[in-house]
């Protein structure tokens, strides 16, 4: 008989210093997606449920795909909105016959009444199956995997690449080694080895630096017969969370003293070069200085926010690089996007081709990447906005911007939109008439993610700090939670 598996997808990556909760409407704003509806629309994507649905293909088993959900990132999960997320799962497992249970998780979901959501929603469906069935996860390698995520599932596989390339194959590895688990061949636990640092110096970056030669020795590792996978996490730094922080991960069976040994080693490396930073971050107005000066002969200059991405958690309104490009006198340029709901309203009710006055940003907190910008400007469009993904990450897959618009101002034309999501594919701009790869400058909020799709285009690529709620100045954060002495906060004392 083939065996029957449930399967799911819930992700929410929490930025504890977010002024925003994340309610029900947070997750429709990004996707609630209910079983075939949601295979339908990401299951044959870049995405873990269809490397799921590939292992079960491959493998014949019954699937019952119960939904698909996720929220960008923002403050804490209400419980409302958790238990609305959970219950269909839960229903699902009391109502059919299961040999196994596979789930596409983020692993930094922090709820307003625990710390620890993966765990939470694990321990509610271990109560629901009991110890001996086999649950293997996903998981995005910013997670802060706690020690009960491991107890609680059998199987965890994270992605390896970052921009998160691997999706769909890290669903397939997870579902591949869930089938063995099921038909008795193997028996894995997980083991897990932390070190005191709030991430991974580099953010985990997979494009260059030490990870790819961590993520190589992984690989090798998994080779062995009793190792069915190495994960390694950054971590997730804008969680103020006792779990926080970069851990290394094996799934395998047989002598934990040697892979614990191994993950050790890893782990070392990890603090071992905890100085050796890849990224230089500008200030405002040296970003702005170099763009006012630029000359395209390659391609567009690109530069990238890291401090105010939607993708970490930021609000996507700060305006400090907006205010700097404008006053340099920059031309040819593109912007987005600039989150906020209250200009976007605005510029619906007028007239494409009309000049508008407007204080654009700077609305949620002027304390993290300046105050609201006035300017003056044409419209250009106005829209729904929707994008469809083309690029390396999201190819295929929809997404919205909300109620958006284009204004003109100076040199600049900016991408004003209601819904927070980071850059990370050229759609999100080429959907609304504004073409990157024809401009001297783009200016876009996103960390690392939009290399995928941007890189290859750019001539030169520079990164800075607006000082916006992802900043990588940790100390401007008030942490509480995480345990201390951690690096890089409490340096004289680790």
């Amino acid at each position: 008989m083939p065996f029957k598996v449930l399967t799911a997808e819930m992700s929410h990556e929490t930025n504890s210093f977010s002024l925003q909760e994340t309610d029900e409407q947070a997750f429709r704003n990004r996707y609630v997606l209910m079983g075939a509806e949601a295979i339908a629309e990401r299951g044959h994507l870049n995405t873990e449920l269809a490397g799921f649905l590939e292992a079960g293909r491959a493998h014949d088993w019954q699937v019952n795909h119960v939904l698909s959900a996720a929220a960008g990132p923002s403050g804490k999960v209400r419980q409302t909105t958790f238990n609305w997320l959970c219950d269909p799962i839960i229903s699902a497992i009391k109502q059919y016959p299961l040999d196994g249970i596979l789930l596409g998780l983020h692993g930094a979901m922090d709820l307003d009444f625990c710390e620890d959501g993966e765990g939470e929603l694990l321990g509610r469906i271990r109560s629901a199956v009991g110890t001996k069935m086999p649950i293997a996860i996903t998981l995005d390698p910013h997670a802060n995997v706690s020690n009960k995520m491991c107890a609680l599932a059998d199987i965890i596989v994270s992605f390896k690449t970052y921009p998160h390339i691997d999706m769909r194959d890290t669903g397939r590895h997870a579902g591949d080694i869930l089938h063995r688990t099921m038909a008795g061949e193997i028996q894995p636990r997980t083991i897990i080895v932390r070190r005191p640092m709030l991430e991974e110096v580099n953010g985990g970056r997979t494009d260059t630096g030490p990870m790819i030669e961590r993520i190589a020795k992984a690989r090798v590792y998994e080779e062995k017969a009793d190792v069915f996978a190495v994960s390694i996490n950054a971590g997730f730094a804008s969680a103020d969370v006792a779990r926080v922080g970069p851990t290394v991960l094996v799934t395998g069976q047989g002598d934990f003293a040697t892979h614990t040994a191994f993950a050790e080693t890893i782990a070392d490396d990890i603090w071992n070069r905890r100085f050796e930073v890849l990224n230089d971050y500008l200030s405002v107005e040296e970003a702005a200085a170099i763009a006012a000066t630029y000359v395209p002969d390659k391609g567009p200059l690109v530069i990238a926010d890291y401090a105010d991405n939607p993708g970490a958690g930021g609000y996507g309104d700060s305006t400090e690089l907006l205010r700097a490009l404008l006053s340099a006198g920059v031309t040819d340029a593109c912007f987005g996007p600039m989150v906020d709901s209250e200009a976007a309203q605005a510029l619906h009710a007028a007239a494409i081709g009309e000049r508008v006055h407007i204080a654009l940003g700077g609305k949620t907190d002027p304390s993290f990447g300046g105050g609201p910008l006035a300017v003056e400007g044409e419209l250009v469009s106005i829209s729904a906005g929707h994008f469809t993904g083309d690029g390396p990450m999201v190819h295929g897959l929809s997404g919205s911007f909300g109620p958006s618009a284009v204004i003109h101002v100076g040199g600049i034309e900016i991408l004003v939109v209601t819904i927070p999501r980071q850059i990370l594919d050229l759609q999100q701009f080429r959907a609304f008439g504004i073409y990157p790869q024809k401009k001297h400058v783009v200016a876009l909020k996103s960390m690392q993610h939009f290399r995928a799709a941007f890189e290859p285009m750019a001539g030169q690529v520079i990164v800075y700090d607006s000082g916006a709620l992802c900043t990588p100045r940790y100390n401007r954060l008030p942490y509480r939670n995480v345990p201390r002495p951690i690096f890089p906060l409490d340096q004289a004392e680790t």
